[in-house]
């Protein structure tokens, strides 16, 4: 047998999709499993053990291989047997429908109903649902039973050679006092960003209230913020990533030596979880019941206003109450209590 599986676009749901990608290997332990992905989800997932290969699939990208007519003829010539698809696009879709395949499995959105073979109700948009369990219900619909919500993820030898190199060039004990990452990307829009000089306060608070290392993310979008929130910070032991190549594997390495990470409603905020690091996540615009992980570790932070979760990209509001008014004071409390818990002794 041969799936192909059309993983989510973005990074923070391809790690949610991680426990229904393992039912479906646990499964189909013989078939060959090839995820069709954005280049940045292939990232993501790089070095995972559910997939057997990628695709990688960007309709609007530079690669005429990895879009259109002849993306369709490489898909046709994979010959598969079944797809599953993660997405919810009609593109998408209907890209199934072309590939040839007997079994085309889906939920039935944006009209594309008659293009699969077996069509999953979705719940209402108006209510709130983890996208982790609907993940876990199209796997049951091929047949695969979940057992665990726990996501997973992996940091190649490549990936970890690279935040050697960073360290490298700074001093020891700067690593091993310890690293609080921050996250303040997001690639969702501007309503979900804090502010500079908030992240810059409460890495300045961090570094002086704890003997732990602040070390600021950051992608490609992000490499002026970084910079600027250490600068404000005006700390020695407040680094950031900036002068680094920005590459995904770099953040997951550097998250999973992370003591805590204090993030955004971001797609980083989800490679805490697999790694087991504790995180701090700042919700303003988005409702968090949609991308619960349901993991013991995290602390989730929103104020409560009458004009949110709005799940706008900017704020039709202007004022960005949502995310400007979290206190520094919060979001400290939040990574004292994780550090604390973590030097707790473990019961006999």
């Amino acid at each position: 047998m041969k799936l192909g599986i059309f993983l989510p676009n973005w990074i923070g749901d391809a790690v949610m999709a991680t426990p229904a990608l393992r039912t479906l290997r646990r499964e189909f332990a013989d078939a060959e499993i090839i995820g069709i992905a954005r280049p940045n989800v292939a990232d993501t997932l790089r070095g995972v053990h559910f997939v057997d290969r990628f695709m990688q699939y960007d309709p609007r990208g530079k690669d005429a291989r990895q879009r259109g007519a002849r993306f369709v003829y490489r898909l046709r010539s994979e010959r598969l047997d079944s797809v599953l698809l993660f997405t919810h696009s009609f593109r998408t879709g209907w890209l199934a429908y072309l590939s040839g395949a007997s079994r085309r499995v889906g939920m039935k959105r944006s009209g594309r109903g008659w293009l699969l073979t077996e069509r999953v109700l979705p719940k209402p948009q108006t209510e709130p649902h983890p996208a982790i369990d609907e993940y876990l219900r199209l796997a049951r619909r091929m047949g695969a039973e979940s057992v665990s919500r726990q996501t997973e993820l992996t940091v190649t030898e490549g990936e970890a050679a690279r935040l050697e190199q960073f360290w490298n060039t700074r001093p020891a004990e700067f690593r091993e006092a310890g690293t609080i990452c921050l996250n303040p990307g997001g690639a969702f829009g501007s309503s979900k960003h804090w502010p500079v000089e908030l992240f810059a306060e409460l890495a300045r608070q961090i570094v002086m209230t704890t003997e732990h290392t602040v070390l600021v993310l950051c992608g490609p979008a992000e490499r002026d913020e970084a910079r600027a929130i250490a600068s404000q910070a005006d700390q020695p032991r407040v680094l950031h990533l900036a002068d680094m190549e920005p590459s995904i594997g770099l953040t997951k390495a550097a998250v999973r030596e992370a003591s805590v990470l204090v993030t955004t409603d971001s797609g980083p905020r989800h490679f805490a979880q697999p790694f087991g690091v504790p995180v701090v996540t700042l919700f303003g615009p988005t409702h968090k019941a949609w991308s619960e992980t349901y993991f013991n570790m995290a602390t989730h932070l929103q104020l409560n206003l009458g004009c949110g979760p709005c799940q706008q990209r900017v704020c039709p509001l202007k004022h960005h109450r949502c995310m400007r008014d979290i206190p520094v004071a919060w979001v400290l409390r939040a990574v004292t209590a994780h550090l604390s818990r973590s030097r707790q002794p473990m019961a006999a």
